[in-house]
């Protein structure tokens, strides 16, 4: 298997966000959340997550998390995917329950970790289902009770947000909750959740498309942090795809790209650029599309011609739900 970028590999800070298919209700009771925070503890204790922050709303949740011994990916398909199944089955309902992919914006820690757990605690109190500081407290679907010992979460890393307050428990606390209840007078602060907006447009591959093109990225919404951390990440991800493609000179040919393709599924590229309708060669010609646009830059119209398929279908696989483990191929 090709090595993870650091963009989705372990041990990076995420802002999660996912929110209900056109608005609807995601959690119904009490009932829901506790099946969602089970699972989120569940990933917590095999040490696939830690989690510092997080808050459930009726339509949405907000998690601050970072990844351990597998990339946010492969957690958040494990945690939503059980959610939505059992959710679904509690209500006697069925289909999607999440509107397109959970959000994920790439956090640099410092000081974007304090800053995004105080944004997050607060979403209660902005959505008025508490009133102030005080009753938040006790609200028991959001991080802050348990930080402030008011709730037992095991699961949930306390100390590592406590610490920045100070050694001393009590103390920290109430430097905590004095932080906390600072960030109500900022409002809404939509440039800590605007980031995952861009995902359904390509993710990290539309950022590396617009790289290979000359455009300008440092301001990237995807990435929270500084346009140093921004240039850092964006260029070890380039770095990775090279090695792992094996083309240091420049964009692979799309002759080339089908190729490693085709073999690694065991599939004739001549079936692949060819009018066969096959299930197994519709997913590698969709594969091939989605990597030659999305990740590579390559304009829908060139594909297209390569294939001998028309643009329209070209542009409708690339941008469909990306396929599971994509960089692999990369």
């Amino acid at each position: 298997m090709a090595r993870q970028s650091r963009l989705d590999a372990p041990g990076t800070l995420h802002h999660v966000i996912g929110r209900g298919i056109e608005g609807i209700t995601i959690f119904r009771g009490r009932g829901d959340r506790e099946d969602f925070l089970d699972r989120l503890a569940k990933l917590c204790e095999a040490k696939a997550l830690s989690v510092y922050a997080w808050a459930l709303l009726d339509t949405h949740f907000h998690l601050l998390i970072r990844s351990g011994n597998q990339s946010l990916s492969q957690s958040m398909r494990k945690l939503l995917t059980g959610y939505v199944v059992n959710f679904n089955r509690r209500h006697k309902r069925y289909g999607h329950l999440f509107q397109n992919r959970y959000k994920s914006i790439l956090c640099e820690e410092d000081p974007y970790l304090l800053e995004l757990t105080r944004y997050i605690h607060l979403n209660p109190l902005r959505a008025r289902v508490v009133k102030d500081v005080r009753e938040l407290r006790g609200y028991p679907w959001a991080g802050h009770s348990a930080i402030i010992g008011k709730q037992e979460r095991g699961w949930q890393d306390v100390g590592a947000v406590l610490g920045y307050f100070g050694r001393r428990k009590k103390r920290a606390i109430v430097a905590y909750e004095n932080y906390v209840r600072e960030g109500i007078e900022k409002g809404r602060r939509p440039e800590l959740v605007g980031g995952g907006l861009i995902r359904s447009m390509g993710g990290w591959s539309e950022v590396l498309s617009l790289r290979r093109r000359g455009e300008k990225t440092l301001s990237d919404a995807r990435i929270l942090g500084s346009g140093e951390f921004i240039e850092e990440l964006l260029s070890e991800v380039e770095e990775k795809a090279k090695e792992t493609l094996g083309w240091r000179g420049g964009v692979p040919s799309l002759p080339a790209l089908l190729s490693k393709i085709s073999k690694k599924e065991g599939v004739k590229e001549e079936k692949v650029r060819g009018g066969d309708r096959r299930r197994s060669v519709v997913g590698v010609r969709k594969l091939f599309c989605q990597i030659g646009v999305r990740k590579l830059g390559y304009a829908g119209a060139s594909v297209a011609r390569f294939l001998g398929v028309t643009t329209s279908l070209v542009n409708r696989y690339a941008s469909s739900e990306e396929v599971d483990n994509l960089d692999q191929y990369l």
